[in-house]
């Protein structure tokens, strides 16, 4: 009963680690936990540490071996990932059996969601490549080359992994100095996968548009697929839902920002400013003077309208004894 037992936080510290692990509406970046076997050679050492490089900040690399054996038995691994909060992981071990063996994963409700285990053909550590390297936060670009990659579910799911393992943050726009970083997955028709990493070069081109050349800084793996262990259909389905919040359908001149906000925008159409009710208003009520100056206005449109009337009685009243004279000169004829 006692390990069923919920303790609350007792520091604010602890209370707000609690409060980073919650659900959200948008997830913070995922870690990747890297981490190393009972026996560890050194090149599968060298790259996990060029592998670490690449994904920092959002990664955690455990100093000390770790007695783990993920497709055996996967409990302590995924409690390591809950203590550290990491999604995804890399581990790395070597055996007689599997040398230079390296696992990718990622992990879903504290449970392992997928698993990929790699054999490493060829590995070319990053310190050989004698070239300048990127900037620390550079965002990549993932190119996946070969026809393969959509070819079955599993190398679906692996191009999922490698893309959910590499890429760091959504973004809208881009900015054409900002592309320092390329990174290459090459799927042959053996089935090996080729990693590559590129520092992109902006030189003159005598145009707007600057020629790019690309110079690799390493590190260069080759990887053979082993042993997989891909989620259920349903499981997966479950792990890739989004809020609705999220997918919510577009309206037309409606926007959300980012606290969740709904914000609208009223198009109202052409409007008669004469005919509109003013008078309600104190600051454009009528003055004393205007007002008699307007009662003097239409007294004098009142007298003017009466003249007239008063000349067209007395035409029709002379038209009127020239037609009765006329009618007696015809009586009398």
């Amino acid at each position: 009963m006692a390990s069923l037992r919920i303790k609350k936080p007792n520091t604010r510290r602890g209370k707000k680690a609690l409060e980073e692990r919650e659900p959200k509406t948008i997830e913070n970046l995922k870690k990747t936990l890297i981490m190393e076997g009972r026996k560890c050679s050194n090149e599968i050492r060298h790259a996990l540490k060029d592998l670490n490089l690449l994904k920092k900040p959002n990664s955690r690399m455990m100093r000390h071996k770790n007695d783990v054996t993920p497709f055996e038995d996967a409990t302590p691994l995924e409690h390591l990932a809950k203590t550290n909060d990491c999604h995804l992981f890399l581990f790395g071990s070597s055996s007689k059996k599997r040398p230079n063996n390296l696992v990718l994963g990622r992990i879903y409700d504290e449970q392992i969601l997928d698993m990929v285990e790699f054999g490493i053909d060829q590995y070319t550590a990053l310190e050989k490549f004698k070239t300048e390297k990127i900037s620390q936060f550079t965002k990549p670009v993932i190119i996946f080359n070969g026809y393969k990659w959509k070819l079955t579910e599993e190398l679906r799911r692996i191009k999922s992994l490698l893309l959910d393992m590499f890429h760091i943050d959504h973004i809208d726009s881009i900015r054409l100095q900002g592309i320092e970083h390329v990174l290459s997955f090459t799927l042959t028709d053996d089935l090996t996968i080729m990693i590559r990493s590129y520092r992109i070069q902006l030189k003159k081109s005598g145009q707007r548009t600057p020629r790019i050349e690309l110079l690799e800084m390493g590190p260069s793996l080759d990887l053979s697929v082993r042993r997989t262990k891909i989620a259920s259909d349903n499981l997966y389905k479950v792990a890739m839902k989004q809020p609705a919040i999220l997918k919510a359908a577009k309206r037309k001149n409606v926007t959300r920002d980012e606290l969740g906000n709904v914000h609208g925008r009223v198009h109202v159409g052409k409007q008669d400013i004469n005919a509109l009710q003013t008078r309600k208003m104190k600051g454009l009520r009528k003055t004393a003077e205007e007002k008699r100056q307007e009662k003097l206005e239409k007294q004098k449109r009142n007298s003017a309208s009466g003249e007239t009337s008063n000349d067209e009685d007395m035409e029709g009243d002379t038209n009127a004894e020239d037609d009765e004279d006329m009618d007696d000169d015809d009586g009398e004829e």
